[in-house]
């Protein structure tokens, strides 16, 4: 592999796919670095090649199956055209250059402009017995039956809040699997509310409502405004507890898929230097960028999810936009790209996403978080799994130390500091701060990130002619 400075893009989903087209378009030869087997990121994730799955696009993705053919059509149609590493994961970002691993192997990948379409993962927020096994995150579910081709158990509820939970229970009970129940934490009347703003994206919005009347149609219980109490079980789920009310309620089930929406995958964009600002909108902290895509540090641009929650159809146009904008930097004009039909530009890409927006507001409105969630979390519930850090331990460090801020706090108890690097615990973790010294989720900060962003194996490390390319602050860590 070559080791000179190139154009790359990280992530092979829909923002990174359009990306992609775009720069080949005008002649430039990108590389994408894709940590799945296959292109088509989370929302339209591949089965392995070969693996004699006979399951059809439509069946795997219903009303997008037009929409994942066409992504991985084009992407099938660029690989001649472009440096595709799939399997290849991005751990730690230095000045102009990424460290990535494959097959075992650390390679560094010295880049002039980078693209991040790093794409989102789930928002977690704990309950008693959520580290069962049987417990899935939505997006795990998702994976588990994409990929996998089966059930995460024999009787499954899903519980939490979002548009993903619907679908996700949809995708479950259309592939022939037992959905005992929908339990959304969201009041329907602020669903109910929010649907003018969801007018804004008319089939999205159509959809939502199909999903919802397609599972009631087929007897699968939806409860709404529901307050989640317990897991229940000892080697496995056994059953869930919530309350609607005054009324407390036990179900029978083998499995938990659970989800709060979704949460950017900013790592990268912290290490490589981006500026942040908390965000009303994804109530999290986001790196800044401009309308095009461009982030605060030069020659390095942000796209799809992993730069703010808005779904597949903006990541494809914000993949794009970020693209015209390096060749806007590199003052290479943009392609005319006449095997695009109707291919956006710039300006008009931009009024695209800004009614999107609105529509994310909707969204927002109509599936909005608990109210401070930490404050009917057990003390001996675990906040952080991989250090076995439970919510008593993170309230005394606040009461006994005075801690204000979530690095200072990770720094004392360890949390976030385990395998998932903060991605499953980093959220509860600062909801447990916020609760305890009375102040709001965005006072208490953000958790920096830190190489490795993602678990690596540490032997080919130690013997890689490479490893003195290891930021100086990976090793102290």
């Amino acid at each position: 592999m070559s080791e000179r400075a190139e154009i790359v893009i990280v992530g092979a989903g829909p923002a990174g796919i359009r990306a992609a087209q775009t720069l080949v378009a005008a002649g430039l030869r990108p590389v994408v670095l894709d940590e799945n087997m296959r292109w088509g990121g989370q929302i339209y994730r591949q089965p392995p090649a070969g693996a004699g799955f006979t399951r059809t696009k439509q069946t795997l993705y219903g009303f997008e199956a037009a929409k994942a053919d066409a992504i991985h059509h084009t992407m099938a149609a660029l690989l001649p055209k472009l440096d595709y590493r799939p399997e290849t994961l991005v751990w730690a970002c230095d000045p102009k250059q990424l460290h990535t691993m494959h097959d075992g192997r650390e390679t560094p990948v010295p880049f002039s402009h980078l693209i991040i379409a790093s794409g989102a993962t789930d928002r977690v927020l704990p309950m008693p017995g959520w580290t069962l096994p049987g417990v899935y995150t939505l997006g795990g579910a998702q994976v588990a039956l994409k990929a996998q081709g089966c059930a995460i158990g024999e009787r499954v509820v899903f519980a939490g809040t979002g548009p993903l939970l619907y679908l996700v229970a949809y995708q479950y009970a259309k592939a022939g699997a037992n959905v005992v129940a929908v339990l959304d934490t969201s009041a329907f009347a602020a669903q109910a509310k929010a649907a003018p703003r969801l007018l804004h994206q008319l089939s999205t919005f159509a959809k939502g409502v199909y999903y919802v009347g397609w599972l009631r149609a087929r007897g699968v219980r939806i409860e709404h405004g529901v307050t989640l109490d317990a897991i229940e079980g000892t080697a496995g789920v056994r059953a869930i507890r919530w309350r609607q009310g005054a009324r407390e309620h036990t179900l029978e089930c083998s499995a938990v898929g659970l989800g709060f929406g979704l949460r950017p995958e900013t790592q990268l964009a912290d290490l490589a230097g981006c500026r942040f600002v908390f965000d009303e909108l994804n109530r999290c902290w986001l790196p800044e960028r401009d309308a095009a895509g461009r982030s605060s540090q030069r020659g390095i641009y942000l796209a799809g999810d992993g730069a703010g929650i808005a779904g597949a159809d903006a990541a494809e146009l914000a993949g794009r936009r970020a693209a015209l904008a390096l060749l806007e930097d590199l003052g290479v004009a943009a392609p005319a790209m006449p095997d695009v039909p109707n291919a956006p530009n710039a300006a008009t890409i931009e009024r695209k996403l800004a009614s999107i927006r609105r529509f994310r507001e909707g969204i927002e409105q109509a599936f909005a978080l608990p109210e401070a969630p930490a404050a009917q979390w057990p003390d001996d519930m675990l906040v952080c799994r991989c250090e076995e850090i439970d919510a008593r331990t993170l309230r005394e460090c606040v009461r006994e130390d005075g801690v204000t801020e979530i690095n200072r706090l990770k720094a004392l108890t360890r949390v976030g500091m385990g395998r998932c690097q903060g991605r499953m615990c980093g959220e509860a973790a600062c909801h447990v701060l916020a609760e305890a010294s009375g102040q709001t989720f965005a006072q208490v900060g953000r958790l920096r990130a830190q190489a490795p962003i993602k678990p690596i194996p540490i032997a080919p490390m130690l013997f890689d002619e490479n490893v003195a390319a290891i930021p100086e602050e990976a090793r102290d860590e």
